[in-house]
């Protein structure tokens, strides 16, 4: 988003910490961040706030960001994940620092630092079920129950978790807890799980380990061993930060030391942003794939046609929050539809057709008429629109018996045809059923736009397609995938209840101009009158396949005020 040259962008709360730290010359003065994606499913729309966020601080302070993936649980990751990842990550327009990083580049080095607070008398080997731990934990207005495995020996901590290690014991029979505190308020800090063992291979390490640490335990450690001076995460992990500051005390050794800072998550209306629930969507079917056009996965969006630019001005707009809200879809859709109208060529498109004869138009004659790609680029080019006796325009542009302030065409009633004549309507015809099935027009020849004649005025403007001309299409009308504002959030109602049936209708033979014969994959237009579309990734030259972005305006709104 850019500002006047004379209104400085006031600083949010992150910015003033970080500014702060180099006036103060915390950390050498350095600026170091990382986005740390668990690759256990694909990015959505939330996550792309948090990749602006943290390479765009990288960006403004001449730092560094880190892409580290946290692949500590190897029984829900993937390399199609991983691979998944970077690659949004590259077309949102950002560029880590060297090459990524792993948590499991690191495995060994958190090992020794937990054999180490074993040998502090810090860590031990609990045997007993989950199930059991859980209960004596407690709740934070009473104290926890210290398990008798607390203050087991430390030599025989040691030698169980090397044994663990070794692959002695079965999944669940044994973990390693830090030994922290509990009768603390704070659950986190109730002698939490560091490892568990999982014989389950890696996607990176295979078989090399059969104990992963847990999540808690590794993020810091590998903020420090990279170097991070600001480690940038959502709110939920704000009572997770004791825990966090915990584990650095037990191995710093140095002034340097990472911070762990929280801002509110993107809440966006009309969508979930659970990974768990879009997996849910994936598995059963109920969408077409994680880039399905319909999910607010950075694939899906891409696939529909959002643009980077849009989601990168849509993350500047709504800011850094320190408190949970929820951003209205429509405010997104703003942003896309934006940056759409400043780059999109308007092209003709017709999705329902009735056929239109120009009775007094020449039998045989084509002409071709000029249409400006992008009215809002002053130095835009021009192309070429054939135009005929016989012409498609839209259905629902045609009614028979009109209203007074219905514009479009209607019997004895004459509108503009985009870029070419004005036509009056003589007549039509009907099929058996009563709908109409073909209209009957003159032209007004002194009419054409762009010569002396066009100066006449009428009220309502058509685009149009010509008939022999127009090539098919098939064209897939995407809308909101939820009706209700916050599908999750219905405690007695699965939230796959609020799905729109309305979510996808199929056109199977729209009618395009033939300009758009050659449109690849990714090729983004505005189709007049009717909305911005993009060409899906399965398009070509023998069967053209475009999706519906987004609308000119927000009729959402509207029909659901």
């Amino acid at each position: 988003m850019e500002f006047p040259e004379n209104e400085k962008k006031s600083l949010n709360f992150i910015e003033s910490i970080i500014e702060e730290d180099l006036q103060n010359h915390k950390n050498e003065g350095r600026v170091h961040l990382r986005f740390p994606p668990e690759p256990n499913g694909y990015l959505h729309i939330g996550h792309a706030k948090s990749i602006c966020l943290n390479f765009g601080l990288a960006e403004d302070y001449n730092g560094l960001c880190n892409l580290r993936f946290d692949d500590t649980n190897p029984e829900k990751e993937d390399i199609e994940y991983v691979d998944s990842i970077k690659e949004d990550i590259q077309w949102l327009g950002f560029i880590w620092d060297k090459s990524p990083y792993y948590a499991s580049d690191y495995f060994e080095q958190l090992y020794k630092w937990a054999e180490m607070l074993i040998e502090q008398g810090k860590a031990y080997v609990d045997e007993q079920p989950q199930e059991l731990i859980s209960q004596q934990r407690g709740v934070p207005t009473r104290p926890g129950t210290e398990s008798p495995y607390r203050n087991r020996p430390i030599t025989e901590s040691l030698d169980l978790f090397r044994r663990m290690r070794a692959g002695e014991f079965k999944n669940g029979q044994m973990i390693l807890r830090a030994k922290i505190d509990m009768s603390s308020p704070n659950m986190h800090m109730r002698d939490p799980i560091m490892y568990r063992i999982l014989h389950q291979e890696h996607h990176r390490t295979g078989n090399d380990w059969c104990i992963y640490p847990m999540y808690d335990y590794a993020h810091g450690q590998s903020d420090y061993i990279e170097g991070i001076t600001h480690s940038v995460c959502t709110l939920e992990f704000e009572i997770h930060r004791p825990l966090y500051d915990w584990f650095l005390d037990q191995i710093t050794d140095s002034t340097y030391r990472p911070r762990q800072i929280e801002f509110a998550r993107l809440n966006l209306s009309y969508t979930v942003m659970s990974k768990r629930k879009l997996l849910e969507l994936v598995q059963k079917g109920l969408v077409n794939g994680w880039d399905d056009p319909r999910m607010p996965t950075i694939s899906g969006l891409r696939r529909r046609g959002y643009t980077p630019e849009s989601l990168r001005n849509f993350a500047e707009r709504i800011g850094v929050a320190k408190r949970d809200n929820v951003i209205d879809m429509g405010v997104l859709e703003f942003a896309v539809r934006e940056h759409l109208n400043k780059i999109t060529d308007r092209v003709m498109a017709v999705l329902d057709p009735l056929k239109v004869i120009i009775t007094n138009y020449p039998e045989g004659k084509t002409e071709n008429m000029m249409l400006v790609d992008n009215p809002e680029n002053p130095d835009s080019a021009s192309h070429e629109v054939p135009f005929s006796r016989e012409i498609y325009i839209e259905q629902d542009d045609f009614l028979e018996d009109a209203p007074k302030k219905f514009f479009r065409l209607a019997p004895d009633r004459e509108v503009r045809l985009k870029g070419a004549y004005i036509i009056k309507c003589e007549d039509f015809k009907k099929d058996e059923n009563g709908r109409i099935t073909e209209i009957y027009c003159t032209y007004d020849p002194e009419s054409k736009s762009g010569e002396a004649g066009s100066q006449r005025k009428v009220k309502g403007t058509l685009h149009w397609v010509s008939a022999p001309h127009a090539i098919d299409a098939e064209v897939r009308l995407y809308d909101r995938l939820f009706v209700d504002e916050d599908p999750a959030g219905h405690k007695e109602t699965d939230f796959k209840e609020f799905i729109n049936p309305d979510s996808l209708k199929v056109i199977a033979k729209a009618k395009l101009e033939p300009w758009l014969q050659k449109a690849m994959a990714g090729d983004k237009f505005q189709f007049q009158r009717l909305g911005y579309f993009c060409a899906d990734k399965s398009s070509n030259s023998g069967h053209l396949i475009f999706n519906r972005t987004v609308g000119l305006r927000d009729n959402w709104a509207k029909s659901n005020a």
